[in-house]
């Protein structure tokens, strides 16, 4: 069986801590967890690894954030794998910092890459992992909020919590969503 999990992001050193890119912090340690390496492919760098009979294929579009959609479409149909069988791992504001929901569907909550997905898939019925990365900033600043480098203290609440969504993620390609939902959802 095979997985798409693909962690959003924008490409670029001027990207590299923020927060708008914690999807590609998180792709980045399960290729590293489960001992793969990236390469850039088409529209995306992509690790294939092996994890419990199952392959997952993670990919770190390289088309910027607001076109995630395009990457996910390709790589789901070039590996032939159903929607139900992709996670999506990105940022979320509605969230507080380090929280992580996983959710088997739903709308897109103002995210322009999950926006992108959505119509690209012309569906929102596929998998999810946000992670809170809260919302402190004043009224008209998001963009240049989740645009921002992490401060020290977030850093240091996130450190944990991108390990725990590797597990999670682990769990959703063994156990599945539901049993993952139910397990993780209310710690």
């Amino acid at each position: 069986m095979k997985y798409l999990i693909a962690g959003l992001g924008n490409i670029g050193v001027e990207y590299a801590n923020t927060r708008h890119n914690i999807g590609f912090v998180v792709a980045d340690a399960l290729c590293r967890d489960l001992k793969g390496s990236f390469s850039v492919d088409r529209l995306a760098s992509v690790c294939k690894v092996k994890h419990k009979g199952r392959t997952l294929v993670i990919i770190k579009p390289t088309t910027y954030m607001n076109l995630s959609g395009k990457a996910v479409k390709y790589w789901l149909e070039k590996e032939k794998i159903p929607n139900e069988r992709m996670l999506v791992v990105l940022d979320d504001i509605a969230l507080p910092p380090g929280m992580l929901r996983m959710k088997a569907r739903g709308g897109d909550a103002g995210h322009n890459g999950l926006t992108d997905i959505i119509i690209k898939l012309n569906t929102d019925v596929f998998p999810r992992l946000r992670i809170g990365i809260g919302n402190d900033f004043p009224k008209g600043y998001q963009s240049d909020y989740v645009l921002g480098q992490w401060t020290r203290s977030e850093e240091k609440l996130m450190i944990p919590q991108v390990e725990k969504a590797v597990e999670e993620i682990k769990s959703f390609v063994t156990l599945g969503i539901d049993r993952t939902m139910t397990a993780y959802n209310n710690k």
